[in-house]
C-alpha cells in the first residue's frame, strides 16, 4: 500500500478519529443524547478515521487520486 495520508490531513484524523469514536462510546452509553444507532455509526466512522491516520493509507483518496503525504 502506498502512503496517501500525510501532514495535517493524517494530525486530523489521528485527533478527530479518536474523539469522534469517544462522542459515539458515550451515545452507546446513552450518556449524550444522539441515539444509539448514531453512537454506533460515530463510533465506526471514528474507528475508521483513526486506521487511515495510523495506517497513512485511505482507499477514497486513492480512489480519487488525492495525495497529501510530502515528497
Amino acid at each position: 500500500m502506498e502512503q496517501n495520508v500525510g501532514g495535517v490531513d493524517r494530525t486530523a484524523r489521528l485527533v478527530g478519529g479518536p474523539i469522534v469514536a469517544l462522542v459515539g462510546i458515550l451515545g452507546l452509553l446513552q450518556l449524550v443524547s444522539v441515539g444509539t444507532a448514531v453512537g454506533a455509526a460515530l463510533l465506526a466512522v471514528g474507528l475508521v478515521v483513526f486506521g487511515t491516520g495510523v495506517t497513512q493509507f485511505c482507499l477514497l483518496h486513492r480512489l480519487l487520486g488525492i495525495n497529501t503525504c510530502q515528497r
